[in-house]
C-alpha cells in the first residue's frame, strides 16, 4: 500500500475519533438547558465531560497536523475556501471551553446562565458546520485548474451541505444523550435515556436520507457497505436505549458515528477536494502529498507516538468511568 493511501486512511481515522469522542461531549453541551433543570443538575452534566474534553479536541488538532503535513496542498486549499465556517468552529471552541473553566468561578445565576449559553452555542456551531465542511468535501467545490478556491460562502450553504450539518447535529444530540444516561444518576438518567431514543429515531431519518444522498454524488462498494453497516448499528444502539442498556446504545451509537464518516472518505478516496469547475482542478491523495521522504517520517513518528496516546487517553475513560448524580455535587 502507497504511503499516500496509508495517510488518507490515518486522517480519516484521526477524523472518525474526534467525531465519536467529541460528538458526544458536544451532545452533552447542546443538552444542557434541556435535561439540566437546575444548577446542580447542569453541574452533573457538565462533569461527565470535564475531564475528557479538553482531550477529545487533541484528535481535531492531530487530524489538521496530518492534514497539513501529509497533505499541504489539500490543507492550504481547504483552510482558505472553507476560511469563515472554520474560523466559527474556531471561536466557538474557544468560547466553550472558557465557559467550562469560567462557570463556576462566580455564583450569581445570571454569570452561569452567560456561560451556558456559551457551552450551548460553542457545541451547536461546531456540530452544525462539521457536518457542512464535510458535506462539501465530499460534494466537491469550485476549484481553479490551480487548485484555488473560486467560489463563496453561499456555494457552501447548498441543501446537500446543509442537511448533512442538520444529520451531525441530530447524531451528535443522540450520542450525547446517550452518553448522559451511560454516566448519570436518578432522575436525569431517565430522562436522557427517554430523549435518546426520540432524538435517535430523527437523527435515524435524516442520517439515512444524507447517506443515501451521498451514495447518489460519489459512491464506491466500500461505501455502500459502510452506510449500510452505520444504519444497522445506529438502530441497535436506539434498541439498547429502548431497554435501559446504555453500555450497548453508547456502543452503537460510536460505531455508527464512525461508520458514517467511513462512509464519507470510502466515497471519496482517491480524491481529497474534488473541483466541480475543471477536473483537472480536482485534488487527490496523490497530487496533494507531501515528498515521499516527508510521508516515510511521518510514518515512523506516527508508528512510536499512536499507542502511547491512545493508552493515556483509555486510561483517562478508565479513571473517570463511574457514573455522578446530584448526590455528588454539593449546593452552592
Amino acid at each position: 500500500m502507497e504511503l499516500t493511501t496509508i495517510w488518507f486512511l490515518l486522517v480519516a481515522v484521526l477524523f472518525t475519533g474526534y467525531f465519536i469522542l467529541e460528538g458526544f461531549d458536544f451532545g452533552v453541551g447542546m443538552l444542557l438547558p434541556v435535561l439540566g433543570r437546575d444548577d446542580r443538575e447542569r453541574r452533573v452534566m457538565i462533569n461527565t465531560i470535564g475531564p475528557v474534553w479538553d482531550g477529545n479536541e487533541v484528535w481535531l488538532i492531530t487530524a489538521g497536523g496530518a492534514m497539513f503535513a501529509a497533505f499541504p496542498e489539500w490543507y492550504a486549499t481547504l483552510f482558505s475556501g472553507f476560511y469563515l465556517p472554520l474560523l466559527l468552529i474556531l471561536l466557538a471552541l474557544i468560547a466553550r471551553g472558557v465557559a467550562f473553566e469560567y462557570r463556576h468561578k462566580r455564583p450569581e445565576p445570571t454569570w452561569k446562565r452567560r456561560w451556558d449559553n456559551a457551552i450551548f452555542y460553542g457545541s451547536l456551531i461546531p456540530a452544525v458546520l462539521w457536518g457542512v465542511a464535510f458535506a462539501n468535501i465530499l460534494r466537491g467545490v469550485p476549484l481553479s485548474a490551480d487548485h484555488e478556491y473560486v467560489g463563496g460562502l453561499l456555494d457552501l450553504l447548498n441543501p446537500y451541505a446543509l442537511l448533512g450539518g442538520a444529520t451531525t447535529a441530530a447524531l451528535f444530540l443522540t450520542h450525547g444523550a446517550v452518553f448522559i444516561a451511560l454516566k448519570t444518576l436518578g432522575d436525569i438518567r431517565d430522562r436522557a435515556a427517554a430523549l435518546a431514543v426520540r432524538l435517535g429515531a430523527i437523527a435515524a431519518v435524516l442520517a439515512v436520507a444524507f447517506l443515501a444522498w451521498t451514495l447518489t454524488i460519489r459512491s464506491s462498494a466500500a461505501a455502500v457497505v459502510l452506510a449500510a453497516g452505520a444504519a444497522a448499528a445506529l438502530l441497535g444502539g436506539l434498541a439498547a436505549a429502548k431497554v435501559r442498556r446504555e453500555g450497548w446504545a453508547f456502543t452503537g451509537t460510536a460505531v455508527a458515528i464512525a461508520l458514517a464518516v467511513a462512509t464519507l472518505f470510502a466515497a471519496l478516496f482517491p480524491n481529497v477536494l474534488p473541483s466541480t469547475l475543471d477536473p483537472a482542478g480536482t485534488l487527490t491523495a496523490t497530487n496533494a502529498a507531501s515528498t515521499p521522504y516527508t510521508l516515510k517520517i511521518m510514518t515512523w513518528v506516527a508508528v512510536i507516538f499512536t499507542p502511547i496516546v491512545l493508552a493515556y487517553q483509555g486510561w483517562t475513560y478508565w479513571v473517570f468511568r463511574k457514573r455522578i448524580g446530584v448526590t455528588h455535587i454539593p449546593q452552592q
